[in-house]
């Protein structure tokens, strides 16, 4: 019996595995006209898409131009409420021709000296003939009694200058004593010590300050002498020369001419 049913098994396990497959399902097939049909509702559709989209991008460009329309009406209503700025070229100056004068008895920047010169003191308020002597250093005045005294604590010296002429007495006159200075005289006498005062002079048209060391001058030729400090940098001397910027009639000179 066992055996019976296990033949039986057998068999209708053999019977469902020979089963006839069925046939797929056919697809219809298309004619002409539909395919043409088909194609055309398609084409129909992209058509209909690609012309909504240049729609949309020319309504985008629309309203981008009229933006920037707008932005250039308001930069230029903005120009025209500032106000412009006009620049008037300044006429052209006239250039006058420059005629260089050379002042009298100039050399460069130095004036011209002669030998001999009329010399006005203003501390004195006299003409006083002049050796122009580039061999001396220092300059001098011409001064008798000479006396050193302190005023306020500050050396002073009174003196005296032959201003009315050799048989008249001299005038005094004081002033601050700047220094002292040493000149030599000779190998047998000292040094001399003489008080320097500060002056201020006039050449002719010209005008100059200097130091005037105070000493007996009346065995000399003339009662001022100008050394090479005054003329540094200010003056050249002509020793051909005298009298360059005028001799002065009342001028002062030494008791033994």
């Amino acid at each position: 019996m066992f055996k019976q049913v296990i033949a039986l098994s057998v068999a209708t396990a053999f019977l469902s595995g020979c089963a006839v497959p069925q046939p797929a399902p056919k697809v219809p097939s298309l004619t002409n006209a539909e395919l043409v049909s088909g194609l055309a509702d398609s084409q129909a559709q992209i058509i209909e898409a690609f012309a909504a989209q240049c729609a949309n991008n020319d309504a985008a460009i629309a309203a981008m131009t009229s933006e920037m329309n707008q932005l250039k009406s308001q930069v230029g209503a903005a120009m025209a409420q500032k106000p412009k700025t006009i620049y008037i070229p300044a006429p052209a100056a006239k250039v006058e021709p420059v005629i260089q004068q050379c002042p009298e008895s100039l050399t460069g920047e130095k004036f011209l000296l002669g030998e001999v010169e009329s010399v006005y003191i203003d501390e004195v308020k006299t003409q006083f003939a002049t050796r122009i002597d580039t061999g001396a250093e220092s300059s001098s005045l011409d001064a008798r009694n000479i006396v050193l005294f302190e005023r306020n604590g500050v050396e002073w010296v009174r003196f005296d200058v032959m201003t009315n002429g050799p048989d008249q007495p001299g005038n005094t006159y004081e002033s601050k004593v700047e220094r002292f200075v040493r000149i030599k005289q000779d190998a047998n006498t000292g040094d001399d010590r003489r008080p320097v005062i500060h002056a201020h002079l006039k050449i002719g048209k010209y005008s100059a300050e200097t130091d005037l060391n105070l000493t007996d001058r009346s065995h000399l030729d003339f009662p001022l002498l100008l050394g090479r400090k005054f003329m540094k940098d200010i003056a050249i001397v002509d020793v051909g020369q005298t009298y360059i910027h005028g001799k002065a009639n009342n001028q002062v000179t030494t008791v033994i001419k």
